[in-house]
């Protein structure tokens, strides 16, 4: 790879209008070109430009239905790329906060992409390393086989989501937390069951994901952790 390469992909990603819509599209959601306008807060005319530029780069794809045309990440390496260079970001110096900071539902429970984020997610991965049903080793996260019958109780079969092209299990560091949570094809999985046993709730406009009573009396039954 030339640098130049390199520096293309920078210059396209950390254009100011460009790197709003990336960031929006971290929830996992397709959007139009004008709702992308809006988060980037920008006209539709010059969104569709920068849209354009995305595709071409394959950063982005788009997709038809009906009348309308929905972007989305390409592949999954966009997303985990946005979310890395979030981690680049220097903490807040709270030395310079007048007043302690009030608890962030994006900060404490969000979607990163398609897995879970945040404290919450952060907990998770931990005690599922301290139960050694996750085992880390080379930047990758393998499955115990008390791991594998874990995640056979929550109907989340480990063979058929190894047949898959996506790593089955990656950590990702948090961009709030500064530690990992838990990624790939297994903690998709597992935030899919958490949202179809409502265990958690998607926000309207938002990546802030509620966390519901049954939610916490489950994890603290399954993990011994307190969301």
């Amino acid at each position: 790879m030339e640098t130049t390469d390199l520096e293309n992909m920078a210059s396209l990603i950390g254009e100011p209008v460009r790197a709003r819509m990336l960031w929006s599209l971290l929830d996992g959601r397709a959007y139009t070109a004008t709702e992308l306008s809006l988060f980037a807060d920008t006209s539709p005319q010059n969104a569709s430009m920068h849209l354009s530029k995305l595709v071409q780069a394959d950063l982005l794809k788009v997709s038809a239905q009906g009348r309308h045309r929905y972007y989305s990440f390409a592949r999954d390496e966009v997303a985990y790329a946005i979310e890395a260079l979030a981690n680049l970001v220097p903490p807040q110096n709270t030395k310079k906060q007048k007043a302690p900071e009030k608890a962030s539902p994006i900060k404490h429970c969000r979607t990163c992409y398609d897995h879970l984020a945040g404290k919450a997610g952060v907990m998770i991965t931990d005690s599922l390393l301290a139960k050694q049903y996750l085992q880390e080793k080379d930047n990758t996260y393998t499955v115990s086989p008390a791991g594998q019958a874990w995640f056979a109780a929550l109907q989340i079969d480990i063979t058929s989501l190894q047949k898959k092209r996506r790593v089955l299990a990656r950590p990702c560091l948090d961009w709030s937390e500064r530690r990992y949570h838990l990624a790939g094809t297994l903690g998709a999985a597992l935030l899919s069951k958490m949202l179809e046993a409502d265990w958690v709730r998607s926000t309207q406009h938002s990546r802030a994901i509620v966390i519901t009573g049954t939610g916490q009396r489950s994890m603290y039954e399954l993990l011994g952790v307190t969301l």
